[in-house]
């Protein structure tokens, strides 16, 4: 009886071995985060920047690098100035830090079309710091590279500039960490992430929280949310302390008693018609603003009532203290 109870036991604490060094196996994990998303995976794509410059997108672009990617082409009319614009809020936020431990990649997805010299000048039109570089390559290449930053939709990217995804991907491929993010997000919810969360900082709160003294949350109009989600990229409302993070357009802060109610209602439904047209006030404010046209946001008729209706509202609330400033 002895003999067979210490077999057993024997027996138990060989499974009981086996067992542990299998967990011990099976919780350390193949390669960390850097690893899966390394080299291996990247492809090394050669691209060329606005400068003529020949550079490798992993050796070159984002090893051990906190990135902004987005693809994007010059021609576009609607949804690419719009990222464009809010982006270069996102660079105004980190200031220096772009280009020095922050860095940002606008690749063409029509690199027949955007040459180095095409993409300079698209730059140069939304006077873009230092760290942002504006790449071509073989259209195939970007497709690739478009996959494996998961921006590639089948189906829909096939060919078809104009229905591009639309999302920006954010990361750090030191760490292995990446997400998507919406190029309309808040520039400053977007400069948090690529300034702290992504450098993996915890800065400790000065601030003590008193329920009491919490402020009421007003949910924003349709209006409102229209301007702060596109309009606000390009244009200020009032907002002198801001102005030049968002100088690409005037600030809108008067224009319906400034400007003719059937004119505005016609150019923010159809902006690139006007300026085809050569409207003269559309040419004469596409000029004025370093030649950069005005995207078509394509708004309903209920949107740009509602936009239009939130643009009032602030003029005859700040009006009484601040002039309107539009040129």
């Amino acid at each position: 009886m002895g003999r067979q109870t210490s077999a057993t036991l024997r027996c138990c604490l060989l499974l009981l071995t086996l067992c542990s060094a299998q967990w011990a196996s099976a919780a350390v994990p193949d390669s960390d985060p850097a690893q899966q998303w390394g080299e291996n995976y990247f492809p090394n794509t050669v691209l060329i920047n606005q400068d003529g410059q020949s550079v490798r997108f992993f050796d070159d672009l984002i090893k051990d690098k906190v990135v902004a990617i987005n693809f994007i082409f010059t021609s576009c009319t609607d949804s690419c100035p719009l990222e464009t614009a809010r982006l270069r809020q996102v660079q105004k936020l980190l200031g220096e830090r772009v280009g020095r431990d922050v860095f940002f990649y606008s690749i063409s997805i029509d690199p027949e079309t955007d040459t180095p010299e095409t993409l300079k000048q698209y730059a140069g039109k939304f006077q873009v710091g230092p760290g942002w570089q504006f790449l071509t390559g073989r259209k195939d290449d970007i497709s690739q590279l478009r996959q494996s930053l998961g921006l590639f939709i089948k189906g829909v990217d096939d060919g078809n500039t104009k229905d591009h995804n639309l999302s920006l991907i954010i990361g750090n491929q030191g760490t292995g960490r990446w997400m998507k993010a919406s190029p309309f997000e808040n520039p400053y919810v977007l400069a948090d992430r690529l300034g702290k969360s992504l450098h993996n900082w915890k800065l400790a709160s000065t601030q003590t929280n008193n329920q009491a003294q919490a402020t009421t949350i007003r949910p924003p109009s349709a209006g409102e949310q229209i301007y702060r989600t596109r309009c606000s990229s390009c244009h200020t409302l009032g907002d002198t302390q801001h102005a030049g993070m968002r100088s690409i357009g005037p600030d809108l802060l008067g224009v319906n008693r400034q400007r003719d109610p059937a004119w505005l209602k016609r150019w923010l439904k159809e902006p690139d018609v006007m300026l085809a047209e050569k409207d003269p006030l559309a040419m004469t404010l596409y000029e004025q603003y370093n030649r950069l046209a005005m995207p078509n946001l394509r708004l309903g008729e209920l949107e740009i009532a509602a936009v239009l209706g939130y643009l009032q509202e602030e003029t005859d609330r700040l009006q009484p203290v601040q002039q309107a400033s539009v040129q």
